[in-house]
Order: structure tokens, then sequence, then C-alpha cells
């Protein structure tokens, strides 16, 4: 039998390309739990996969509570119906929530394009009093 692939903090770091201190901060928030040999650490597979979940999780926009749920649900049983139930609940709740920004941001454009115009008519009234200023025969009568 094999034995099982073990990790350090260190390669666990370089390989996602994070900090050894926020892979310290998932041990410290329940996500991970590496093995100890006196002051090191060392990471398995689930560590391994569970890191790579945490991260696709927040590139996703779901909070480290909201993953914590999902691993919680996952040690707890053998099944994965609510395990799945409670993902399709999350990704719901997501959607919403990005659809709300979704119809902030176009109503922020709106208001930014409206407040683009208003500048620009402004300063273009503002550039041309500024040439007639500065042609003042143009507006003198002749003798």
């Amino acid at each position: 039998m094999k034995p099982s692939q073990t990790y350090t903090i260190g390669e666990l770091a370089r390989e996602f390309d994070i900090t050894t201190r926020s892979i310290r901060f998932y041990e410290d928030q329940g996500l991970i739990a590496p093995e100890r040999q006196g002051q090191t650490r060392l990471y398995g597979n689930k560590d391994r996969v569970r890191l790579k979940l945490i991260l696709r999780g927040k590139r996703l926009g779901f909070s480290l509570a909201e993953t914590k749920r999902l691993f919680d649900l996952y040690d707890m049983e053998n099944s994965s119906s609510r395990q799945l139930h409670t993902v399709l609940e999350l990704i719901d709740d997501k959607k919403m929530s990005l659809k709300q920004q979704l119809e902030d941001i176009k109503v922020l454009l709106v208001e930014l394009s409206n407040l683009e115009e208003r500048c620009r008519d402004e300063l273009a009234e503002i550039n041309a009093q500024a040439a007639a200023n500065q042609n003042p025969s143009s507006n003198q009568e002749t003798l």
C-alpha cells in the first residue's frame, strides 16, 4: 500500500500562489486540518483538495463561512444529498445577489453617462466663451 502524499505549507503556497499566512488563516478557521510532526505542518490530499475548493469558492463569491458550512456537511454525512441541496441554495442566493449587483451597475452606468454628457456640454460652452473672449475684434463694430 502506497503511503498517502503529504505537502508542506510552502509547497501548497507555491502551488496555489497564495501566502503561507493565508493557509494558516484557513487552518485557524477550521477549513483545513493538517497533521503535525513537532512544529511542522503536514497537509494531506484532503487538505489540498479543500484548499483548492476554498480558492474556487472565493473566485465564485462564496464566503469562507459558506465554504465551511459545506465542509461541515460533508464531514457529518456519508450522503451528499443534503450537501447538494445546500450548494443549490447557496447558488440561488449568489445568483440573486449578482443579478441585483448587475442591475445596480446598469443604473450607475446610466447615471455616469448622463453626468459625462453634462460635463462635456459645459466644457464645450466654456471653451466657446473663451474663444469668443480671445477674439474681441469680431465682436466690435467697424467704423
